[in-house]
């Protein structure tokens, strides 16, 4: 049996872009900001005890683990409020938090890449994580962006993969999902009924009793190449 690709859903921290300098530089501007607007939260939660905080709020909100900028708000309000400052302070200090995560520095390979994919077939963005793909600049590659907060859970929870599919029309089994991650992106999506892509970015040792994945690339390059020659894969009957 073969299987037309005929749609692509993208992960995007660790896939289009590196996620650790940007998760650097969001502690480093808000320990700056707090140092400015609110020296009490700076001097009580430097950058350590600021990630601590954060650490302690997620295993304090499990049903909130599908939303990270709300986990990040909360974490921010908590600071001000245990150093006695004003929570209503917050929303400024989220605004550092969303300009810093919203500024990513690209993979050599993904721009080039992704807009090579996108002249092939639809793609859709599916994140765990809360990057704004207008105010980083490259929407016009996607047909939508769907979020762990805006379905409600996580990936490798299927129904995320199985809502991206029938917002793009298109079985599961005609879609590809393309991320980095063995366990979240690919046997979620494999287990979802989608055709997988794993992008071995080297961040990751894939798990020795997962199956493979459908495809292994490097680069989006790569995976550009791959479609432009006719994106069809073996399907085990």
């Amino acid at each position: 049996m073969i299987a037309p690709i005929r749609a692509i859903t993208l992960d995007l921290d660790d896939t289009l872009w590196p996620f650790a300098p940007i998760g650097e530089r969001i502690e480093t501007a808000l320990q700056a900001w707090f140092q400015t607007h609110s020296p009490r939260t700076a001097e009580r939660f430097p950058i350590a005890e600021m990630r601590a905080l954060r650490e302690r709020v997620m295993a304090e909100l499990p049903e909130l683990s599908h939303d990270l900028g709300l986990l990040r708000r909360l974490t921010i309000e908590r600071a001000l409020r245990e150093s006695g400052d004003d929570p209503e302070l917050a929303s400024a200090a989220y605004g550092i938090f969303f300009r810093e995560r919203n500024q990513v520095d690209f993979f050599a390979d993904a721009l080039d890449g992704l807009r090579r994919i996108a002249a092939q077939v639809p793609v859709a963005a599916l994140t765990n994580g809360n990057a704004d793909l207008a105010a980083i600049g490259i929407s016009q590659h996607f047909q939508f962006e769907l979020t762990a907060r805006e379905y409600g859970a996580p990936k490798p929870d299927a129904g995320i993969f199985l809502e991206a599919c029938q917002r793009l029309g298109t079985p599961p089994e005609q879609v590809l999902h393309v991320g980095d991650d063995p366990r979240v992106d690919i046997a979620g999506a494999a287990h979802a009924g989608l055709r997988t892509c794993w992008i071995d970015r080297g961040l990751h040792v894939w798990p020795e009793a997962q199956p493979a994945a459908d495809l292994r690339v490097t680069t989006l390059t790569e995976l550009a190449d791959w479609l432009e020659t006719g994106a069809i894969l073996k399907k085990v009957a």
